[in-house]
């Protein structure tokens, strides 16, 4: 929030002394709007957003926790606050559930007591929006700056050609399967997008071979893990989604590369993808061999299950496989 610009806050409260109370704390630090009722607060809603809102529970007509649920279904990303004498524990729970208050404050309070709980209110709205703003950041990053990268990788080897974005796809697939947060889901799409990037540090002779590889090749080979990360790691905004491309060639059973490590100590998205870019490599056609079917790549994966892939995350994708099949299809029709 600006220094020049305050945040908006509605206190509702039916006893005046009460409402007056509230406003004579806040004044100073907050913009702010007062109701004696819920139905005030109501009308006041409908044309106005606020970032937090006090309400008194015991209210006639409509109380607070119901008035507070109608917030939330007007606007949800606004922090609800709820002042009550009562310590009923159905009172509070409702109120969690169904009003989603970011926490209650219980009367007798002192002014600092109200304000403290007020400004942690506003700063976790604060970050929350923050987060927000960042996820939008790192899709403008990827439509400028990292799209013309990938644009240049897909110009150096034909084999990588729309590659990081089937893989981003699949990865995609896999997260809305999950039922991931959007701001985890964002990470890990970028992350499919990026996570080959270091290819470019990757000698075309090697990346064209239609030879097997040498182990010196492979090696080689395995070191554009580590180009990605440093073609990355000075871009602040892109710090989540390197720590997930920089783990992406990890084992399950801790036999990847480059650090070794295993299991749940490989982040989710990393996982995801190396489900993800191994689908493709495998249905997709190399200098080397011709491509797998998608039934005999999902038949490898399946083997390396436990072993190279989570196997929870095997049967994600396994499931959701036939779906991503019919609009590849649908896609490769039009």
């Amino acid at each position: 929030m600006p220094q020049d610009k305050k945040y908006k806050v509605l206190i509702v409260d039916d006893e005046e002394d009460n409402l007056a109370l509230l406003y004579r704390t806040l004044r100073s630090k907050y913009n702010i709007t007062k109701a004696s009722s819920a139905i005030e607060a109501l009308e006041i809603l409908r044309n106005e957003q606020f970032d937090c809102i006090l309400s008194d529970h015991k209210m006639p007509i409509m109380d607070g926790v119901e008035f507070l649920k109608r917030v939330y279904d007007m606007q949800p990303k606004t922090m609800r606050l709820l002042v009550t004498a009562y310590s009923d524990v159905k009172i509070l729970i409702d109120a969690i559930n169904y009003a989603k208050i970011y926490r209650y404050i219980k009367k007798p309070y002192s002014p600092d007591e109200l304000l403290m709980i007020v400004d942690a209110a506003l700063e976790t709205y604060q970050l929350k929006n923050d987060n927000e703003t960042l996820i939008a950041d790192l899709k403008d990053l990827f439509s400028g700056t990292v799209k013309a990268i990938i644009e240049a990788l897909d110009a150096k080897d034909s084999y990588t050609l729309g590659r990081s974005r089937r893989v981003a796809f699949y990865a995609m697939k896999m997260t809305t399967k999950l039922a991931l947060k959007p701001e985890e889901t964002s990470k890990i799409e970028l992350a499919g997008l990026l996570h080959d990037i270091g290819m470019i540090g990757v000698a075309e002779e090697i990346l064209n071979k239609t030879q097997k590889l040498s182990d010196e090749e492979y090696e080689k080979i395995k070191k554009h893990v580590q180009y990605s990360v440093k073609i990355l790691e000075d871009i602040k905004q892109l710090y989540e989604i390197t720590e997930i491309i920089k783990y992406h060639h990890e084992y399950y059973n801790g036999c990847g590369y480059p650090y070794g490590i295993k299991g749940d100590e490989i982040p989710l998205g990393s996982r995801i993808i190396a489900i993800a870019d191994t689908y493709d490599a495998l249905v997709s056609d190399r200098a080397y061999r011709k491509s797998k079917t998608s039934q005999e790549a999902m038949q490898i994966i399946k083997e390396g299950s436990g072993k190279q892939f989570d196997p929870a995350l095997v049967q994600v994708f396994e499931s959701i496989l036939p779906e991503i099949e019919q609009e590849i299809k649908e896609f490769e029709e039009n």
